[in-house]
């Protein structure tokens, strides 16, 4: 076993296990962590004896997404690329079957990051919010075009704009989650899985999942783009700085002040 960064990885049974282990703050990633990730995700690919890759957390948490204290104390600096947006790069290129298994709050990353995986399987537990809008911010991770598709404009819409949570059950309902199980067998559940797959042919897997991915591969990359280039301005603007303001001071943001 490998660890970085409160990232660890495990190769065992042809999966390649990827691990957030930062318990103490609900699992949140750092840019050291987004950059662990990245690694992971890069081995996975470039390793032959790894057949599949298997996301978790924690037995508390799957990630609280991104960690804004790190965030505000190293914001990105001129001309260079965030480590979240290399991870947000690197998600849909990955050619081996990923399978996530997410209990506890899954906020933001921790529910994006699912639209890139083959399959899910969650916690009754499990809390999912996507807080973008609230936080003055918009989609990443290519979720503007893949929620809609996934569950229908509507219910995308009020999950994105609204910022509701929605449990893991609901997610079932609307095609994110593929089952849900007990919190006490739910990741033993989901790993039965990804063996499932490690036994499956490779080669097939990868073919399957590449032409079940390119039709969408260009408007997809497009998506994201434009989602990174509106994300990274929007973070500078006078909502987003309320909202920060807001979740430091422990209190309410009022947005009623702009337009």
């Amino acid at each position: 076993m490998s660890a970085s960064s409160n990232i660890s990885t495990k190769l065992e049974d042809g999966i390649l296990s990827i691990y957030m282990d930062r318990p103490d703050k609900k699992n949140a990633l750092t840019a050291d962590m987004y950059t662990a990730m990245v690694e992971a995700l890069q081995e996975l690919d470039s390793t032959p004896e790894a057949r599949v890759g298997f996301i978790t957390g924690s037995k508390e948490c799957f990630t609280a997404g991104n960690d804004l204290a790190d965030f505000l104390q190293r914001p990105p600096s001129k001309g260079e690329e965030p480590p979240v947006f290399r991870f947000l790069k690197t998600l849909p290129k990955v050619e081996k079957p990923l399978v996530a298994a997410v209990n506890g709050p899954a906020i933001g990353i921790g529910v994006t990051m699912l639209l890139h995986c083959d399959l899910v399987y969650a916690a009754t537990d499990s809390k999912l919010q996507m807080p973008f809008a609230s936080l003055g911010a918009c989609p990443e991770a290519g979720s503007a075009l893949l929620l809609p598709q996934t569950m229908g404009y509507q219910r995308a819409a009020q999950l994105l704009m609204l910022s509701d949570f929605f449990t893991a059950e609901e997610g079932k309902q609307w095609g994110l989650i593929n089952d849900v199980f007990s919190p006490d067998v739910y990741q033993a559940k989901a790993y039965e899985q990804a063996k499932r797959l490690s036994l499956q042919p490779a080669n097939s897997l990868r073919v399957t999942k590449m032409l079940m991915k390119k039709a969408q591969k260009e408007v997809l990359e497009e998506i994201m783009e434009l989602e990174m280039d509106y994300f990274g301005k929007m973070l500078k603007s006078p909502e987003a700085k309320e909202a920060i303001n807001a979740f430091m001071e422990k209190r309410k943001p009022d947005f009623t002040q702009f337009n």
